[in-house]
C-alpha cells in the first residue's frame, strides 16, 4: 500500500505519516512535506523517483503525470487497468492526503497584489484530490488535517471503509468547489461590470444551530470566508447562551439601523424591525429615550449601542430581559453587571460604526434559485430634497426627518416611522398598505404627536396618510414621492398647514 502526502498545512501531519509507517504504508512526498517528513526520521519516496523527471518551474509540474494520476485513477477490479498498470509499470496510490496552497489566507492580507495570490492558487493539489475522490472506491482521500485519526483508526482495523472513503470524497468536491468559488470570487472583484452568468458563492460554517426560525426547522450558520471589519460575523461573544437563528436575524438588523448614526444611538430591535431609535447626549441617554420610545418591544429584544457600555447603562438594561446586547465595548463593571443575568448574550464588535463596502451585495433566497442586488447602501442626496408645499419645514423638523429617514430605511414595508426630538415613538412595520402603517404608528405612539415628524419609505398612493398625520398633530412630512397623486398630497399638506419635503429615493425592505 502506497500513500501520497502534500501538505501546506502541516498539521498533524507527522504523527499520519509515522502512523502509516508503522502499517507499513510506503509514503511518496513532495517539496517541503517531504523534507519535514525525511527531517523527522521518516522514510520518504521523492515525487522525481515516482515520475521520472525532476520537479520544476519553481515547483509548479511535479505531481501533474501519468505515473501519479494513473497510480490513483487505475480502477483496481479491471483487469484491463491492472494490465496496463503492469506495461506501464505503475504501481497503485492507495491514499492521497492532499491540502491546497493557503490561497485564503493570502487574499485575507490587506496589501495582497493580485499576483501574490495568483501564485497562491493550486494546480496539482485540486488535480490529485479530485482524481482521488472520482476513484474514491479504490483510494481513500483526506484533504482535512482533522480526518487523518479516523483514516488511520480504520486501517488498523483492516482498511477505509466504503461509507468513509464516500465521505472522504464528498468533503473533497465540496472543498474544492469552495477553493475555485473563492478564486473566481476574488477575481471578480477586480473586475467593474455585470455579475456572471453563473454565480458561484462560498461560505463556511461557524455553527450549527438549535433550530430555525421555530423549533422543527434544522439551521446552520455560515459566515463568509472574506467580510469587511463592521459586519455581525465579526463579532466577538462574550457572555450568554449560544446564537440562535432569529438572534442573528435581528441582531444584524439592528447594525443595519446602528450603522446610520454617528452620534451616541441606541437601536431596539424585535422580529427584526427597529421598535426603539434614539440619540443622545451619551450612551446611557440614549438608551433611556431609545428605552422609553416603546418600553413594551423593548422586553425580549436586542439592543444596539455604538458607544462603549458603562455602569449606569449596564443598571438599566438589566431592569428587564433583553436577549441581546451589541457594543463596540464594556466597561468592567459594566461586564460585571450584565453577566449577573447568565442567559444575556453579550457581543462585542469593535468596528461596530464600520460601513459596508461599495460593492456589497444583498442576497435573497427564493423556492428555486436566489436574488442578488447591490446593497441599499444609500440614504438620501440632501441637495435632491425638495419642499413641496408651501409651508418649509423649521431647523428641528428637519432634523428629526433626517433621523427619521436613517430608520425607516430598515422598517419592512409599507413602513412608517414617527419622530420627535430625536427618537422614534410611533413606528408602523410591514403593512401591506401604507394608511394602516400610518394608523398602526399612530395607534403605538409613546409621547404627544403635536409637532412629530413622519418619515415614509415609499410615496402616499392617497391623501388618506396626510389627513391621519394631520389629525394626530404631525406637522412635517418626508417621503420620496413619485406617485402619480403627488398633486392631492400636496394640496392636502397645504390645506392643513403640514411641510412635505420629497427626497425622490425610495427605501423598501421586504
Amino acid at each position: 500500500m502506497r500513500a501520497l502526502i502534500s501538505v501546506s498545512d502541516k498539521t498533524g501531519v507527522l504523527e499520519f505519516a509515522r502512523a502509516l509507517d508503522a502499517l507499513g504504508v510506503e509514503i511518496i512526498s513532495t517539496g517541503g512535506t517531504a523534507q519535514k517528513l525525511m527531517e523527522n526520521g521518516i522514510k520518504v519516496i521523492g515525487i522525481s523517483e515516482v515520475t521520472g523527471f525532476p520537479e520544476c518551474f519553481d515547483g509548479r509540474v511535479k505531481t501533474l503525470h501519468p505515473a501519479v494520476h494513473g497510480g490513483i485513477l487505475a480502477i483496481r477490479d479491471k483487469p484491463e487497468h491492472v494490465k496496463q498498470l503492469e506495461e506501464l509499470k505503475i504501481k497503485t496510490i492507495d491514499i492521497v492526503a492532499i491540502n491546497l496552497y493557503p490561497f485564503k489566507e493570502t487574499i485575507m492580507k490587506p496589501d495582497v497584489t493580485l499576483a501574490e495570490a495568483i501564485e497562491n492558487i493550486d494546480i496539482g493539489g485540486p488535480t490529485m484530490l479530485r482524481s482521488a475522490a472520482k476513484n474514491h472506491k479504490d483510494v481513500a482521500v483526506v484533504c482535512d488535517p482533522a480526518d487523518y485519526d479516523k483514516v488511520i483508526s480504520e486501517l488498523k482495523e483492516g482498511s477505509v471503509t466504503n461509507d468513509t472513503k464516500f465521505w472522504l470524497a464528498l468533503k473533497v468536491f465540496e472543498h474544492t468547489a469552495a477553493y475555485d468559488a473563492l478564486i473566481a470570487e476574488f477575481l471578480r472583484q477586480r473586475i467593474v461590470g455585470e455579475l456572471p452568468e453563473k454565480l458561484t458563492l462560498t461560505f463556511e460554517k461557524a455553527q450549527k444551530l438549535r433550530y430555525g426560525e421555530n423549533p422543527h426547522q434544522k439551521a446552520y450558520y455560515y459566515k463568509e470566508v472574506k467580510t469587511w471589519k463592521g459586519a455581525l460575523a465579526k463579532a466577538e461573544q462574550l457572555h450568554g447562551k449560544e446564537l440562535s437563528f432569529n438572534n442573528i436575524n435581528d441582531t444584524n438588523g439592528a447594525l443595519e439601523t446602528l450603522k446610520e448614526f454617528e452620534e451616541p444611538a441606541v437601536v431596539v430591535v424585535k422580529h427584526a424591525n427597529p421598535c426603539g431609535v434614539a440619540c443622545g447626549a451619551n450612551i446611557h441617554e440614549a438608551y433611556i429615550r431609545a428605552h422609553d420610545a416603546d418600553p413594551i418591544s423593548i422586553f425580549g429584544g436586542i439592543v444596539a449601542a455604538n458607544r462603549e457600555i458603562d455602569k449606569c447603562t449596564a443598571e438599566e438594561i438589566n431592569k428587564i430581559f433583553v436577549e441581546i446586547v451589541i457594543a463596540p465595548d464594556y466597561t468592567q463593571e459594566a461586564l460585571e453587571i450584565l453577566k449577573v443575568k447568565k442567559n444575556l448574550r453579550l457581543l462585542k464588535l469593535e468596528a461596530i460604526s464600520s460601513a459596508a463596502p461599495a460593492g456589497t451585495r444583498d442576497i435573497k433566497k427564493v423556492m428555486g434559485g436566489i436574488l442578488v442586488q447591490d446593497a441599499d447602501l444609500q440614504l438620501y442626496d440632501e441637495p435632491d430634497w425638495k419642499i413641496v408645499t408651501v409651508k418649509p419645514p423649521t431647523e428641528r423638523e428637519t432634523e428629526d426627518m433626517k433621523f427619521g429617514i436613517k430608520v425607516v430605511k430598515h422598517i419592512k414595508s409599507n413602513g412608517i416611522v414617527l419622530v420627535k426630538d430625536g427618537r422614534t415613538t410611533g413606528i408602523g412595520p410591514g403593512q401591506v398598505n401604507r394608511i394602516w402603517a400610518v394608523q398602526n404608528a399612530i395607534r403605538q405612539a409613546t409621547c404627544d404627536l403635536r409637532g412629530a415628524v413622519l418619515a415614509s419609505d415609499a410615496f402616499f398612493p392617497f391623501d388618506d396618510c396626510v389627513t391621519a398625520a394631520a389629525e394626530a398633530g404631525v406637522t412635517a412630512i418626508i417621503q420620496p414621492g413619485g406617485s402619480i397623486n403627488d398633486r392631492d398630497s400636496i394640496k392636502k399638506a397645504d390645506e392643513l398647514g403640514i411641510a412635505m419635503v420629497f427626497t425622490g429615493m425610495r427605501h423598501f425592505k421586504h
